[in-house]
C-alpha cells in the first residue's frame, strides 16, 4: 500500500539530514563561495601553479556537495510523488516512489563511504598491483580472476583502468599486473584491498578435481603528484631497457620500448610497457616508483606510531585479509572486519563496496 511508505520517506528524510551534517553543506558550501571569487579575480591565472592547485581544491569540495544536493532533490521528487498518490488515491504509483526511494538509498550508501575517507591521499588515483602466489596456474588464474573483479569494480564507479604492465601465465592466468585507477577518491576506496587475498575451490585444472587452496597479493598505492616531494636520488636507480610482451602489434615488439627501474637501497621494482614510446614508459615508471617509496616511508611512520602507541599492526604485503570460498559451500569473509557473505558471484562481478564500507567504518572507530 502506498501509506506503507511514510514510514520509508521519513527515516530517509532524517538520514539526508545527518549526511548534511556529516558534509559540513554550509561550511563547504562558504568554501565554494570564496574559491570562486578567487577564480573571478583577474590576476587568478598569473601563477598557474597556484591556480590548478585551488582549482583542484574546489573540484574536490564540490564533488560530495553536488552529490548530496541531486540526493535531496531525488528525495523531494519521491515526496512530491507520494503526496500526489495520495491526494488522488492512486495506488498505482507506489511502484514509482518505491523506485525513488531506492535511488536515493542507493545514493547515500555510496555517499556515506566518501564521507570515511579522511585520509590526505584518499582522493588521489591508485595504483594497483596483483602478484600470483606460489602454485602455479592454479595461482595465476585466481590473480586474473581478481583482476577482472578490481576492473568490475572501477566500471561500476565509473573510473578509468590503465594497464601499465602485465606479466601473462605460463598456460593461464595472470602472474603479475599493474593498473592505474583514475578517479576521484580511487585511492580512498582501494586502500581497504592490501593484502593476500585467498581462493578455495576444485581446480579446474586438476584431473582428479581436488580442492585447492591459491593466494594473490594485492598492492595498493596513491599516485602521487609532483608538488609531494619524494626524494629520489637517480643515481640509485637502475634502469633496464627491454622488448614489451603481449599485446600491441609489431611495434611493441620491434623495439625496446619497455622500462624496468630498481631502487638499489630499498630493493624496489618497478616496471611499465604499456606506453608506445621508451620515454612514455619511463615517465610512468618514475611515477610509480615515487608512489612506492612514498608508501614505503608511510609504513614506516605507522609503524613507528603503532610501536609508540603499543599497537600490534602487521603492515606487511604477507598479511592475508581476506578468503573466497567457492567450495564445499560459498562464502567470502574478510578476516579484519568479519563482514562477509554467501553471493560470491556478485563479489567476482566487482560487488566489493560493503567490505569497503566495513574496513573504512572499522577504520574510523579505531576498531584495528
Amino acid at each position: 500500500m502506498l501509506e506503507d511508505l511514510k514510514p520509508q520517506l521519513g527515516a530517509l528524510k532524517e538520514k539526508l539530514d545527518q549526511m548534511g551534517v556529516s558534509l559540513e553543506v554550509p561550511a563547504k558550501e562558504e568554501k565554494i563561495a570564496e574559491l570562486e571569487y578567487k577564480m573571478g579575480e583577474p590576476t587568478f591565472w598569473d601563477d598557474a601553479e597556484k591556480a590548478q592547485k585551488i582549482n583542484q581544491e574546489l573540484n574536490d569540495v564540490k564533488i560530495s556537495v553536488d552529490k548530496y544536493k541531486v540526493l535531496v532533490r531525488k528525495y523531494e521528487d519521491a515526496e512530491t510523488l507520494f503526496e500526489m498518490g495520495m491526494e488522488e488515491d492512486d495506488q498505482g504509483m507506489e511502484a514509482d516512489v518505491k523506485a525513488e526511494i531506492q535511488k536515493v538509498t542507493e545514493g547515500l550508501e555510496a555517499l556515506q563511504l566518501e564521507v570515511l575517507l579522511s585520509g590526505p591521499y584518499d582522493a588521489n588515483n591508485a595504483i594497483l598491483t596483483l602478484h600470483a602466489g606460489a602454485g602455479g596456474t592454479e595461482a595465476q588464474d585466481w590473480t586474473q580472476m581478481l583482476l577482472r573483479m578490481y576492473g568490475r569494480w572501477a566500471e561500476r564507479h565509473g573510473f578509468t583502468v590503465e594497464t601499465a604492465d602485465l606479466l601473462p601465465g605460463d598456460e593461464a592466468g595472470v602472474k603479475s599486473v599493474t593498473l592505474i585507477i583514475k578517479g576521484h577518491n580511487a585511492y580512498g576506496f582501494l586502500k581497504s584491498e592490501k593484502g593476500v587475498h585467498r581462493l578455495v575451490r576444485i581446480s579446474p585444472f586438476d584431473a582428479n578435481a581436488r580442492r585447492h587452496t591459491s593466494f594473490s597479493a594485492c598492492d595498493i598505492m596513491p599516485e602521487i603528484d609532483d608538488a609531494v616531494e619524494v626524494d629520489i636520488n637517480m643515481a640509485e636507480v637502475r634502469v633496464d631497457t627491454y622488448r614489451a610482451s603481449g599485446a600491441g602489434g609489431q611495434h611493441i615488439n620491434k623495439t625496446s620500448s619497455a622500462v624496468r627501474m630498481t631502487h638499489e637501497p630499498t630493493g624496489v621494482v618497478v616496471q611499465c610497457q604499456n606506453e608506445r614510446s621508451q620515454l612514455q614508459n619511463r615517465e610512468q615508471c618514475l611515477k610509480m616508483l615515487r608512489a612506492k617509496l612514498f608508501e614505503l616511508e608511510l609504513e614506516k611512520k605507522e609503524a613507528e606510531l603503532a610501536k609508540l602507541e603499543g599497537v600490534q599492526q602487521n603492515i606487511e604485503w604477507g598479511s592475508q585479509i581476506r578468503s573466497y570460498v567457492f567450495q564445499p559451500y560459498t562464502m567470502v569473509k574478510d578476516h579484519r572486519t568479519n563482514e562477509e557473505t554467501g553471493n560470491v558471484q556478485a563479489v567476482m562481478d566487482g560487488e566489493i563496496d560493503p567490505f569497503i564500507r566495513a574496513y573504512l567504518s572499522a577504520k574510523a572507530n579505531h576498531e584495528f
